[in-house]
């Protein structure tokens, strides 16, 4: 079996968030969602558990981050064109995110961000490996 990824969110609305998260192009596997947790697939290795903050509780440690004032982490996830990243931010930004800074064009690579509801922020990227500096 290959290795997964699952990354898990604290949200406050589970359907909000579900829908943000389709709206960038995830879908949802009913298996692993119920009313207070949605497992959305990036693909075949890629999952984004999105919970509840009382069912997250159950498993953290620590108290829950407000991401809407403070970074918990930086999520990355690559598109396999530039119109591809820009269809992705485009939808996210519809459904409610924020794009808290201006595309950044490194040349052989192109980025994005945006912020889901909760603030989870996430870095959209397209690279072009044939323009990746030799030295």
């Amino acid at each position: 079996m290959a290795k997964q990824i699952f990354i898990n969110l604290a949200v406050k609305d589970v359907k909000k968030s579900m829908d943000f998260y389709t709206a960038l192009g995830f879908t949802n596997n009913p298996q692993f969602s119920d009313d207070n947790t949605k497992c959305m697939v990036w693909s075949d290795t890629i999952f984004v558990m999105l919970m509840a903050h009382e069912k997250f509780s159950t498993f953290a440690t620590k108290p829950i981050a407000d991401t809407k004032a403070n970074i918990a982490g930086l999520y990355s996830l690559s598109s396999d064109s530039v119109d591809e990243m820009n269809e992705i931010l485009e939808n996210g930004l519809r459904a409610g995110g924020n794009e808290p800074n201006e595309l950044r064009d490194y040349g052989f690579m192109q980025q994005r961000t945006i912020e889901d509801l909760d603030g989870h922020t996430w870095e959209m990227f397209y690279m072009d490996m044939s323009k990746m500096p030799t030295e």
